[in-house]
């Protein structure tokens, strides 16, 4: 293990037992006059629903006033930088997908942050999958990604799809399925899910991978339907739509939201944000809320936190090697 990756693992170690009694909250002294989520998406996606029903958790207890700030842009990698840049006094927290922090350091050349050092976990936020759906640029009779594929090879040009950002892992889901089947879909990267869906929904773009929250607005008009979900098990919020794996195609991944601070904070402001996070995201209210936008929620100890970055990122780099996929290909 690299030394980064052993200060990683300590520091995290350290805080689990730290956090281990947020149960009941200690007395932490005076409250946070302000505090704000960054949130790396625009407003309208799937990461602000996430980010702002926290913010309402924590507002008045964690901190007076709880806000998001949403800083979209480079795939989210402009939200992880404003959290680096930002003091580490617990003002300031990163609501981000993991993409960010286990998938970019192996396809980009360059990141403006160091993902084990710049960051500092707190808790885990939920699980979802994502999922491949189209909309009205695809005729009705494609309903499986078998059809999808041989509708794109029956009509070039056409056979393009959204994501979040370049190197995001709704991106790469949809390279491998490129590099299993032999096709060229092409991409076309958005700043977040929601401009995307917007221009699924009018027609600019013929298919999307994104998580699978965006589409659940519009599922029952049948203005989007769904072809496959990222999961290893079908989802409990679409249970008629088969995964990847049950079409044939052996593609089993499943993302997860997670809180960070920078990588200066302190353990005591670590212990602190965990103690308010665990039981803010244990609200019945909150879990009900998140299922709306396709989420399971979870909570962590910072050490599993930072045990699961380690193990995504080390199966990311085994398939990243396989797709042969860099951030300029």
């Amino acid at each position: 293990m690299s030394t980064t990756r052993r200060a990683f693992a300590q520091r995290s170690a350290a805080l689990a037992a730290l956090a281990a009694g947020a149960g009941h909250l200690p007395a932490f002294g005076q409250s946070l006059d302000l505090a704000k989520i960054i949130c790396g998406f625009p407003p309208g996606g799937t990461s602000d629903a996430i980010s702002r029903r926290i913010a309402d958790k924590l507002r008045g207890n964690y901190a007076n006033n709880v806000v998001v700030e949403n800083k979209p842009g480079a795939g989210g990698q402009i939200g992880v930088s404003t959290l680096v840049a930002s003091p580490p006094d617990g003002s300031a927290m990163l609501l981000t997908p993991s993409s960010m922090l286990s998938i970019y350091p192996f396809v980009y050349k360059t990141l403006p942050y160091k993902p084990l050092e710049d960051v500092q976990p707190v808790s885990l936020a939920c699980y979802f999958n994502h999922a491949f759906g189209v909309g009205p640029a695809v005729p009705a009779s494609v309903r499986t990604i078998k059809d999808f594929l041989n509708w794109s090879k029956d009509n070039p040009g056409k056979g393009n799809y959204g994501s979040p950002g370049a190197g995001s892992m709704p991106h790469l889901i949809v390279a491998l399925l490129n590099k299993l089947t032999g096709s060229d879909l092409k991409h076309v990267p958005y700043r977040g899910s929601a401009p995307g869906i917007q221009d699924l929904l009018g027609g600019q773009i013929s298919s999307m991978s994104s998580p699978i929250g965006d589409y659940l607005p519009y599922l029952k008009s049948g203005r989007l339907r769904l072809l496959a979900i990222s999961g290893q098990n079908r989802s409990p919020f679409v249970p008629d739509v088969p995964t990847y794996r049950q079409q044939g195609y052996p593609i089993t991944v499943r993302e997860w939201y997670g809180v960070f601070l920078p990588g200066k904070a302190s353990p005591d402001v670590v212990r602190r944000a965990a103690a308010y996070l665990q039981p803010a995201l244990a609200q019945k209210d909150l879990i009900e809320s998140m299922a709306a936008v396709g989420m399971e929620v979870e909570s962590s100890s910072p050490q599993k936190l930072g045990d699961l970055l380690r193990s995504d990122a080390d199966e990311w780099r085994r398939l990243i090697k396989q797709i042969g996929f860099t951030a300029e290909s």
